[in-house]
């Protein structure tokens, strides 16, 4: 194991075997080694990228990519600030951090090409011409003079950047000497141990000014040696002598491909394992340095063996990649995550890609089939309540100590619940025999050249819910009647539950063999991450808390959201209020379900109706109700002693609270809800429908309602049979989002040989544009009129 090193007796070179279960492989040649012990004893890898929060030694290795500039002279400050700035902050927060860096050599070419010219006489300058001057050539410059002149500027451009974050460094230069004799290895690590004590960030470089030439392809022989060559095995060695949690190596590329980055059908490894390099096509190096991706792996490889975990990242580009250091640490999916332990099931990218393959065949099936398979799922929902009533107990029982008592109302389930989610999954079954391939134009363009545009399936759906399992067969049902493949993540609150009805979903759509079309993501995938999948996943749902649409909202940044990320929802009582349905209205909207999105927050009253009978009940109501009020700023100027003012008229309670706040008009209501509302769902009660259609009309809310409780804004109530949200975007799909707003367009003309210059003012042919009557198109049959 990792019990004893060897190194060729003919060389400067030492290598290190790698664990005992990887050596069947080791073709062990009859040159003589001998052996010391490792420091180090066999430690235990992170299993998880989650995990990685809790590294606390922590080695940074910088390529040359990562430190050089572009030119290859000189270094790049923006990208080495960044860098500082990050493991500064991971260094104050405790952690110990050691950097292994390049950058010597390119510093030195800077430095002394410089010297070169400065050192050139005027007179030889004015001899060669002005024009000659510009297209003189520098010599080539050998790498170990140029190391020298830039080791001691490299480290002081370190030492300046870290004082700017009160951070002390200190400078290690090795060779091979120092890890192949016994002594000075145990000397090394002895000052490395003693400067983390002291919280002081080591900077380690191979000395390069006296180090030999690189040898082309010697940096790792093999995948069962290790040699200290380049600063990828240099920085993989001291990471397991120093019993190091993490080793970050950074690059010039994202992580590690399945095949050469650049090419068409390259994709990134979010993790690799080890019994995955037979896998790998490598590509070339870098433009520096004289590792590459083998190398990189080999010495991750061997690190992750040694009990240290290695990620591979991106860190030449930090206005893309964000601080890549610390996203790392806080377990982000960036880069390419080692890990020994392989999860039982497929990766998220794997689901995603099976679920898109299954969702083409599904939004191919014949419109009754769809309906067979949501008519089926919600037999099964009623067959197997027992099954689904007893998953549902379980997590009840996890919960009932973590949950407000409005969360723990959302995550039960009963006989009643599925019998309702029963009826609407039967509604949107009705639904989905006219839905995908819907025509909703056609135009006759020419003579024999017709365009139809149809509707479509989005493709790949994202749903992130808390809470809510009734949410996943409602979903389901959805995306099954549209033709839409479905990712699903659900709270952790809810995995049993969640578990058995993405069972049942399955199981329905087994039917017509397209069971994977829906799938229920079970890894430790963090949201942020999933939301990374701009290339896989089409649309992103999130059902849930305010502050997790936000966050979603925020992390995809390529991938449209459909959603809201609040629900400050008004009710305005007019001075011509009945008063009965104004103290109904108001009373459902606040109390029937207040962790609800479309419950009401804001209680606008007209002015004129302070200190009337009507007012009083309103108050009495609430109060009856056990409903908190807070004052708004003018209304509670008109009161000597007023409840608690608000901090903010812009406020979403989700609980038994509610703001009221006095308006002068219908227009001053309407200019409230416009300054302070979130467009979700705003309610006028008058008997004047003057002045309720102007509240109709003018007020730019996903749902606008007069005479009605704000709770009605829902799918289910709609007779959309389910939603998949409420979408307060600008968008096709506002308000309650069912069967229609999971639906695209795509045109299809056919013509017979027609091109674009027929219809040119050379051309034989004019355009007619005539519309004509529309007809359903039936997968893989033409309309007909």
């Amino acid at each position: 194991g990792l019990s004893q090193i060897c190194f060729f007796a003919f060389t400067d070179h030492f290598f290190i075997p790698l664990p005992s279960h990887f050596s069947h492989s080791i073709q062990w040649s009859n040159v003589p080694f001998f052996t010391v012990p490792l420091a180090r004893a066999h430690g235990k890898s992170f299993a998880h990228r989650s995990d990685l929060r809790q590294a606390k030694r922590i080695v940074v290795k910088l390529g040359s990519a990562v430190v050089t500039r572009g030119d290859e002279c000189g270094l790049a400050l923006g990208r080495l600030a960044s860098i500082v700035e990050q493991v500064a902050m991971l260094q104050n927060q405790g952690r110990e951090m050691m950097i292994v860096t390049s950058g010597a050599v390119a510093f030195g070419k800077q430095r002394l090409r410089h010297e070169i010219l400065l050192s050139q006489s005027v007179r030889q300058a004015l001899h060669s011409g002005q024009n000659q001057l510009k297209d003189m050539s520098l010599p080539v410059l050998e790498a170990r003079a140029c190391a020298a002149a830039g080791q001691s500027g490299l480290m002081a451009l370190y030492e300046a950047m870290f004082t700017q974050y009160s951070t002390c460094t200190a400078q290690i230069l090795v060779t091979n000497l120092d890890f192949h004799n016994d002594q000075k290895r145990r000397n090394l690590k002895s000052t490395l141990h003693e400067l983390l004590r002291m919280n002081i960030v080591p900077i380690i470089n191979t000395n390069d000014a006296v180090v030999p030439p690189p040898e082309p392809n010697s940096d790792l022989q093999g995948v069962n040696v290790i040699s200290i060559k380049d600063n990828d095995s240099l920085a993989a060695r001291l990471a397991v002598e120093m019993r190091a949690d993490l080793l970050i190596a950074l690059s010039d590329v994202e992580g590690l491909y399945d095949s050469p980055p650049g090419s068409d059908d390259a994709k990134l490894l979010d993790t690799f394992y080890p019994g995955d390099q037979h896998s790998i096509t490598y590509g070339t190096k870098s433009r520096v340095g004289i590792g590459g991706m083998e190398a990189k792996v080999k010495a991750a490889l061997w690190a992750l063996q040694g009990g240290t975990s290695v990620v591979i990242a991106n860190g030449t580009h930090p206005k893309v990649t964000g601080h890549v250091i610390t996203d790392i640490v806080e377990g982000k999916k960036v880069g390419t995550f080692f890990s020994e332990v392989k999860p039982a099931g497929p990766t998220v990218e794997q689901q995603t890609e099976m679920a898109r393959s299954a969702g083409r065949t599904l939004a191919s099936l014949e419109p009754e089939q769809r309906s067979d398979i949501i008519c089926a799922l919600a037999d099964l929902l009623t067959e197997r309540k027992d099954q689904i009533l007893s998953a549902n107990k379980k997590d009840m029982e996890h919960a009932v100590s973590r949950l407000s008592p409005a969360m723990l109302k959302r995550l039960s389930l009963s006989s009643s619940k599925l019998n309702s989610l029963s009826i609407g999954l039967r509604q949107i079954a009705v639904s989905s025999q006219d839905s995908v391939g819907r025509v909703l134009r056609r135009t006759r363009v020419a003579n024999n050249l017709e365009l139809e545009q149809i509707t479509v399936p989005i493709g790949v759906l994202l749903v992130i819910f808390e809470s809510r399992p009734d949410c996943l067969p409602q979903v389901s049902a959805l995306a099954i009647a549209s033709g839409n493949a479905l990712l699903l993540k659900g709270g952790k609150e809810a995995a049993n539950t969640n578990r058995i009805l993405h069972e049942l979903a399955q199981e329905a759509l087994s039917i017509h063999g397209v069971k994977d079309a829906i799938q229920l993501v079970s890894t430790r995938e963090e949201e942020e991450d999933l939301c990374r999948l701009e290339k896989m996943i089409d649309l992103i749902i999130p059902r849930g808390s305010s502050q997790l649409v936000r966050d979603i909202q925020r992390a995809a940044k390529g991938i449209p959201v459909l959603g809201h990320s609040e629900g400050i929802c008004h009710v305005y009582v007019d001075h011509e209020a009945s008063v009965d349905k104004a103290i109904k209205i108001i009373r459902d909207s606040k109390c029937d379900y207040p962790a609800a999105c479309n419950a009401m927050e804001t209680l606008l009253v007209h002015r004129e109706l302070l200190r009337t009978p009507l007012f009083d009940q309103i108050i009495d109501m609430l109060r009856t109700e056990h409903v908190k009020i807070h004052a708004g700023p003018k209304f509670a100027s008109y009161l000597t002693f007023s409840p608690s003012e608000v901090k903010s008229l812009r406020t979403e309670y989700g609980d038994l609270e509610c703001c009221i706040e006095v308006v002068d008009s219908m227009q001053e209501a309407v200019d409230h809800i416009h300054k302070y509302g979130s467009s979700h769902t705003d309610v006028i009660v008058t008997e004047n429908e003057d002045t309720a259609e102007q509240f109709l009309q003018q007020l730019d809310s996903a749902c606008v309602f007069w005479n009605a409780s704000s709770r009605f804004a829902d799918g289910y109530r709609f007779g959309l049979g389910a939603e998949v949200g409420i979408s307060t975007a600008r968008i096709h799909a506002r308000g309650p989002v069912g069967l229609e707003g999971l639906l695209t367009t795509k045109w299809v003309l056919r013509g017979e040989g027609h091109t674009a210059a027929d219809f040119s003012e050379q051309g034989s042919m004019t355009y007619l544009h005539e519309n004509l009557p529309v007809a359903r198109v039936l997968p893989g049959r033409r309309t007909t009129s």
